[in-house]
C-alpha cells in the first residue's frame, strides 16, 4: 500500500513529504489507520543521526495512535474500528528471559524499534509513524482507553511509560517525596503520574520562570537549581529523584537530595559522560538507577491508570509540515509540552 508520509532522505535534509510501501497485514497483524504521531525528542537525534546508527531515509515516529482499519485472518485481540496504539518497538524475540517476562524492551536479542531499525526475518528497514498507516503484530499493539483525547494520548506511549515503569518499579507510593528534575516532555509527565499515584511532587529546574507552570500541573513545589542556596535547603529531602534531562549535569549535586536509602532514577541521557562520585552514593546508601520505557503489559497497565487518574500529555498539535519547525522549537525548548503531528495533514 502507497502511504503518505514525511521522512529524512539524509542526515543532512530537512523532513519532506516521502511515500513509503506498507505491506497488507499478514494473519497475526493489525493494520492501523494512524491519526495522530508524537514527536519525541529522540526523533531529532536520529533523524540528524547523531546517534550514528541511522538508517535512511527515515521515517521517525513512535507515538503511534489510531483506529485499526484491517486485520489479519488469525487476529484475536482487536477488531476494525478498535482505537488502538503503537510505541517505541513493534517485535522482540520472544524467547528470551525479558521477553517472557514481559520486559520486551530488555530483549536481549534487541528489539525491533518502530523506526529506525530492521525487521526481523525479511531484515526491511522500519518505517514510524510520521505517516497514515502502519501494520503491526497485534502482541505490540495497545488498546487507547476512550477517556482519553486521543491527540493527548499519543505522547503517553513514550513519555508516558517512561516515567511511569520506573515509578512502579522501585515503589513510589502514597505520601513519599519526589523531586522531579526538568520539566519537559518527560518531566511534565512524572508530575501528573507521581501525584496521581500519591506522592508529594517538587520540581527542580534551572528555570525560575517555569514555577507557575509546575503548580498548574499539579507540583506541590519548585524550586530553582540555579539558586545557590537550593542544593543546601534541600538536602536529604526527598526519598526519590526523578531526573529527565539529557543535557550533562552534577549528578552528586542531585543525589545529596535523597535521603539514606533515596533513589534517583535517570531517564534522560547525556550525550556525555557525566562524572560520578562514590562518595554521594555510599554515605546515604543510596540509590543511582535507570530505566528504559517499559514493556508492552505495563504499557497497557500505564494507559488504564492514566484513564482512571484523568492523566493525559499537554500538547500542542501541529500539521505535518511545520514539523522541522518543530524541530528547532524542542531544540530551544520551546514546547508546553509535547509536539503531535495531525496525521490528517498528510
Amino acid at each position: 500500500m502507497s502511504t503518505p508520509a514525511y521522512a529524512a532522505e539524509t542526515p543532512k535534509s530537512s523532513l519532506a513529504p516521502w511515500t513509503i510501501e506498507r505491506r497488507a497485514p499478514g494473519p497475526n497483524e493489525v493494520q492501523i489507520e494512524i491519526r495522530y504521531c508524537g514527536v519525541c525528542h529522540s526523533d531529532i537525534h536520529q533523524a540528524r543521526d547523531e546517534w550514528g546508527r541511522g538508517i535512511f531515509p527515515m521515517v521517525p515516529g513512535h507515538e503511534i495512535v489510531g483506529e485499526v482499519g484491517a486485520i489479519g485472518s488469525a487476529v484475536t485481540r482487536y477488531r476494525v474500528g478498535d482505537t488502538v496504539g503503537v510505541g517505541c518497538f513493534v517485535d522482540s524475540c520472544r524467547e528470551c528471559g525479558a521477553c517472557h517476562d514481559g520486559e520486551e524492551q530488555y530483549c536481549t536479542a534487541g528489539m525491533t524499534a518502530t523506526y529506525n531499525s530492521v525487521e526481523r526475518g525479511t531484515r526491511t528497514p522500519t518505517y514510524g509513524g510520521y505517516s497514515t498507516r502502519i501494520v503491526v503484530d497485534e502482541n505490540y499493539v495497545l488498546r487507547v482507553p476512550a477517556s482519553i483525547p486521543l491527540d493527548r494520548a499519543a505522547p503517553l506511549l513514550c513519555a508516558g511509560i517512561t516515567v511511569y515503569s520506573p515509578l512502579r518499579h522501585y515503589g513510589l507510593k502514597a505520601g513519599d517525596n519526589i523531586a522531579v528534575v526538568g520539566l519537559g516532555g518527560l518531566g511534565h509527565m512524572g508530575v501528573k503520574i507521581a501525584r496521581a499515584m500519591g506522592a508529594k511532587v517538587t520540581v527542580l529546574s534551572t528555570s525560575p520562570s517555569k514555577r507557575e507552570d509546575a503548580l498548574a500541573l499539579g507540583a506541590d513545589a519548585f524550586e530553582a537549581t540555579s539558586e545557590k542556596l537550593t542544593f543546601r535547603k534541600l538536602a536529604g529531602k526527598f526519598d526519590f529523584i526523578l531526573d529527565t534531562v539529557s543535557a550533562p549535569h552534577d549528578y552528586n549535586a542531585y543525589l545529596g537530595l535523597l535521603r539514606r536509602d533515596g533513589t534517583m532514577i535517570l531517564v534522560g541521557m547525556p550525550d556525555q559522560p557525566v562524572p560520578l562520585a562514590a562518595g554521594p552514593l555510599i554515605m546515604g546508601r543510596r540509590r543511582l538507577v535507570g530505566s528504559l520505557i517499559g514493556g508492552i503489559r505495563e504499557t497497557q497497565e500505564m494507559l488504564d491508570f492514566c484513564a482512571e487518574h484523568d492523566v493525559a500529555s499537554d500538547i500542542e498539535l501541529i500539521p505535518a509540515n511545520k514539523i522541522n519547525e518543530a524541530y528547532e522549537r524542542m531544540i530551544k525548548g520551546d514546547v508546553r509540552y509535547r509536539f503531535v503531528i495531525d496525521c490528517a495533514s498528510f
